[in-house]
């Protein structure tokens, strides 16, 4: 290992640097998105319909890839931040809330019951004086 280090000095660099960067993104990001959860959107054995079921379909398609990109980018970066300086296990679930994919809700229950998950949510939450998060 510390011969790698020595013999990649510009890489070690860049990625200490991307670490870096995704670390402040992610402290300020992942906390106003768990604060955009509604308090009791894990509440119900079925999510509701949004007000997005609604909207002109070009305007929910653009919507949704935008979210889903945004998704998958913060699943990315979540992973990442598992080994790196970072909030990597919340931005990871933060990521899964905001993509769409089969039985995604039954997973992010499963998620949210996990006691550091919903506690480290609450206090983001409490601290921008928001509801607590809801379980059925």
């Amino acid at each position: 290992m510390l011969d790698f280090i020595q013999t990649n000095p510009a890489l070690i660099k860049w990625l200490a640097s991307i670490s870096l960067v995704m670390f402040f993104v992610t402290l300020a990001i992942v906390p106003w998105l768990v604060t955009r959860i509604p308090d009791d959107y894990f509440s119900g054995e079925r999510r509701g319909e949004t007000s997005l079921e609604i909207q002109h379909p070009l305007l929910r398609l653009a919507w949704l890839l935008l979210k889903n990109l945004l998704g998958y980018l913060l699943i990315l970066f979540g992973l990442a931040m598992l080994v790196t300086p970072g909030q990597g296990l919340l931005t990871v679930v933060i990521g899964l809330i905001m993509v769409d994919y089969p039985m995604k809700y039954r997973l992010e229950r499963w998620l949210i019951k996990r006691k550091n998950v919903l506690k480290a949510m609450n206090w983001l939450r409490l601290r921008a004086h928001k509801k607590l998060l809801k379980l059925l």
